[in-house]
């Protein structure tokens, strides 16, 4: 199962994100998302898990939860914006999926595999525009990060 990892889109959906996220089964997007519109362009694609970044504050995403467990394809995946607000206590939980650093990572921490799609949205001083690609099976989890523009 391939899942679509997105955050920080900022009102932009590039059409390189649409391509990368074509032929996901699900589609997450870990905040800062800013319009609903955003959210509208996605769903067509797959059904999508959605949390409230920092900037999310208008009518459409203000009310989005603050953080979501999903079970996909058996992994068990946490959703926050900040990774500030992972909680110390991960039992149970496979992936965790953050956002707001802009900085795209993959890593894994006792067992558990963090990983921070970076910004998919307008460029941020020198950082990478990318999204990242989630892939389940046969009892592995594995992650790799896509950059969307040079």
């Amino acid at each position: 199962m391939r899942v679509g990892l997105i955050s920080d889109t900022h009102n932009l959906v590039r059409p390189e994100a649409l391509e990368a996220l074509r032929g996901c089964a699900h589609i997450v997007h870990a905040g800062d998302i800013c319009k609903r519109d955003v959210l509208d362009t996605l769903a067509p694609l797959a059904p999508l898990t959605v949390v409230r970044g920092n900037n999310d504050l208008g009518q459409g995403v203000a009310d989005l939860p603050e953080h979501a467990r999903i079970e996909l394809g058996g992994a068990t995946i946490l959703v926050v914006h900040d990774i500030a607000d992972v909680p110390k206590q991960l039992d149970g939980v496979d992936v965790v999926v953050t956002g707001h650093s802009h900085k795209p990572s993959i890593e894994r921490r006792d067992g558990v595999l963090f990983v921070n799609p970076g910004s998919a949205g307008p460029r941020r001083f020198r950082l990478p525009v990318t999204l990242a690609l989630l892939e389940i099976g046969e009892g592995k989890v594995d992650a790799h990060i896509v950059a969307l523009v040079q």
